[in-house]
């Protein structure tokens, strides 16, 4: 990790209120569009987003989901979603603290969605974090993010390159396959950028 959780906080904390105005760019629309679409919650199901931000993914599941819990790092993101479910009368989401390796969830969840949050981890912390949140029982995680389907273009990156950390595809599938998931979808955005659909493995 290039920064520390703080400092990484902190940053968000201070854009949080034009973050949503901010993220403007075709690619990231696009990967939120596929997290929604692959997620495909069920009336019943309970979804945990991680690195909700300011809930964009979370309150585009709600209407589908029994419950969506956000968690983030941020206190001003956490601030700005909770601000918008009073505003638009969502009452089946909640947001509070919570991180990859500590999401502060205490009980099994159905579906994991996150997008463009897990790449400010490092390549380890990522293998650790998708450990944890397999822990939490969940039949399918959608990660969208910042992801390198081909050789890194230090000339025209996606990401900024002293902040964030992307991994490769092939390291966040294998992470997958070690903690009990296969690949169900993979969505090449650009050759940056993209979701990761896996679906827990059934035990015999």
């Amino acid at each position: 990790m290039k920064k520390s959780l703080d400092e990484h906080a902190e940053r968000f904390s201070d854009h949080a209120d034009a973050y949503d105005e901010d993220q403007d760019s075709a690619a990231y629309r696009a990967c939120v569009n596929f997290v929604v679409d692959h997620a495909a919650p069920e009336s019943d199901d309970v979804v945990l987003d991680l690195g909700t931000g300011t809930g964009a993914i979370a309150f585009a599941l709600a209407s589908d989901a029994a419950e969506i819990i956000g968690r983030d790092i941020s206190d001003g993101m956490l601030e700005k979603a909770r601000e918008k479910a009073d505003g638009r009368g969502v009452e089946n989401v909640s947001f509070g603290d919570g991180r990859f390796r500590a999401p502060n969830v205490d009980r099994p969840v159905d579906i994991v969605t996150s997008n463009f949050a897990m790449h400010h981890l490092g390549d380890d912390e990522k293998r650790e974090a998708i450990d944890t949140i397999a822990d939490l029982g969940p039949r399918r995680i959608v990660l969208g993010d910042v992801m390198l389907f081909g050789d890194d273009d230090p000339d025209a990156p996606f990401y900024s390159p002293e902040v964030d950390d992307p991994a490769t595809v092939g390291v966040l599938a294998d992470a997958f396959t070690d903690a009990g998931y296969a690949l169900t979808a993979v969505e090449m955005v650009t050759e940056q950028a993209g979701v990761l659909v896996a679906e827990r493995v059934k035990s015999d």
